[in-house]
């Protein structure tokens, strides 16, 4: 696989440093956390209620998806030839900028698509996905740029949108509907066509406009597309169910943490009264599993709500 350069002439530059503390009050929490010294850095995430994404100290692919922005950061210190204080400032920033660059093409060439496919793997197949990689890294916002005189070390934070216009999921989902390669490996299992889920109507107690399957005990993360399986391996919920305008515009669901969370993020997509489940299993890393029972009551509601077409659906993390 081949990697994208990116002024690799600073790369010498670096000196990768990790640190942990805890995430500032009202952000959401997140594995990965930056250095207190950096108080301008960690205010501005409090303020924006934002958890970092990655870095060189690690990855959370769950504030990504949860917060709707990819943020990641980098450290860097200046060169042995720089000993003017301002020309070490400009230059550790620099060097911190490319570090949370190269962190975020490693990032990228590793996100999900669906199940196990990843951008990686699929880098010398698909032109379209490589281009999309590029093209995000070039088109990323410094929103960050903090310099610490008494470590002599900079850090640089930056942003990239997941959905909306320009956001890199949307252009993402964008490409992945235009090529047939990867079309088709959206309604796959293990390289073979994944049947469809059919099943006579059941009446239910009540009418549901929105499903949330709680995942939390399985080992699952999110993805680009996250699909539900029944225990047979039929397809019970993927991208074909969903409005392509919805899926480019939304993507596939929520995700959040708990089960009430999930309810008041479906309440921003209309929803009224979600139909809960929880997952009976997950399928490779990104795919979950339902009981037969489940499959045929998620089905029923569906057929009565048609929920699915609007990806009216969250994902309940660990």
């Amino acid at each position: 696989m081949k990697k994208i350069a990116i002024a690799a002439s600073l790369f010498l530059a670096l000196s990768l440093l990790a640190y942990a503390e805890e995430p500032p009050a009202g952000a959401p929490e997140s594995s990965v956390q930056l250095d207190e010294t950096f108080q301008k850095a960690n205010t501005w995430l409090s303020q924006q209620n934002l958890s970092v994404t990655g870095g060189p100290s690690g990855r959370d692919d769950n504030a990504a998806f949860s917060q709707e922005v990819i943020l990641f950061y980098g450290e860097g210190l200046a060169g042995p030839n720089h000993t003017h204080p301002t020309q070490r400032e400009m230059m550790a920033k620099r060097a911190a900028v490319v570090t949370a660059q190269r962190s975020l093409v490693e990032y990228l060439q590793g996100f999900a698509i669906v199940g196990d496919t990843l951008v990686k793997d699929g880098m010398t197949q698909y032109d379209v996905v490589r281009s999309s990689v590029a093209g995000f890294v070039k088109g990323s916002q410094v929103v960050i740029q903090e310099y610490s005189k008494d470590k002599d070390m900079a850090i640089a934070i930056i942003k990239l949108g997941m959905h909306g216009p320009k956001g890199f999921a949307s252009t993402m989902y964008e490409n992945m509907l235009k090529d047939p390669k990867i079309k088709k490996t959206l309604t796959e299992l293990d390289g073979k066509p994944a049947p469809a889920y059919k099943h006579k109507p059941e009446a239910l107690p009540d009418n549901y406009d929105g499903l949330v399957i709680d995942a939390s005990s399985q080992n699952f993360r999110p993805a680009l597309i996250n699909r539900i399986f029944t225990a047979k391996g039929e397809l019970l919920y993927d991208p074909s169910k969903i409005s392509q305008k919805i899926l480019v515009e939304q993507g596939c669901g929520e995700y959040t943490n708990s089960v009430d969370k999930a309810k008041a993020a479906l309440e921003k997509r209309g929803v009224k009264n979600p139909f809960v489940v929880t997952a009976a299993g997950a399928v490779g890393s990104s795919d979950l599993q339902v009981s037969d029972e489940d499959a045929v009551k998620i089905f029923s509601a569906n057929q009565k709500g048609n929920f699915m077409s609007g990806a009216k659906v969250a994902f309940v993390l660990k």
